[in-house]
């Protein structure tokens, strides 16, 4: 897939079928991940993959969009480990840099997935859930599964007109 048709083609999936989704498939996507620039290279990306029913389920209940998080056959959990970061604006650029190279290789894949950050409220629940230490602040959680058949809205753009605030 070319990258420009990823890019515009891509979307956010939030249903999903029952099919299982691959190691390789979700090893693919975290690879993608790592891929992404980052000041220093100092990669500062860790994930948690979760696909276990009841570690899912635990997922699912803390954030509001708990129906997301449960019909996926699996999530990754993104964290930043703060013990290789050198500046706190940059080393999230790059988590952010991180989960876009994500989905967009979830999409290249033909899987659908879906950034989710209101779940940031429940971090420290999160790390507790999978064991992890203080050191690894949660960034976002990718739901990821096969697209459930249906249209999944195509948001509007702005013009590049409207968003240009000057040309020097």
């Amino acid at each position: 897939m070319d990258v420009l048709e990823a890019i515009y083609t891509r979307r956010s999936v939030r249903q999903y079928t029952d099919e299982l989704v691959s190691r390789e498939e979700i090893l693919e996507i975290i690879k993608a991940g790592s891929w992404a620039p980052s000041g220093l290279n100092n990669q500062p990306w860790r994930f948690a993959i979760v696909r276990d029913g009841e570690k899912r389920e635990a997922l699912a209940g803390l954030t509001k969009y708990r129906h997301i998080v449960a019909a996926a056959p699996v999530s990754i959990a993104v964290f930043c480990d703060r013990a290789v970061m050198y500046n706190d604006t940059k080393d999230h650029q790059a988590i952010g840099a991180c989960l876009q190279n994500m989905l967009l290789a979830a999409h290249a894949l033909g899987l659908g997935a879906v950034w989710l950050g209101e779940i940031l409220k429940s971090a420290d629940e999160v790390r507790d859930l999978f064991g992890l230490p203080k050191e690894l602040e949660l960034m976002a959680v990718v739901a990821v599964g096969r697209p459930a058949a249906g249209a999944h809205p195509r948001p509007g753009r702005k013009p590049v007109a409207e968003l240009i605030v000057g040309e020097f």
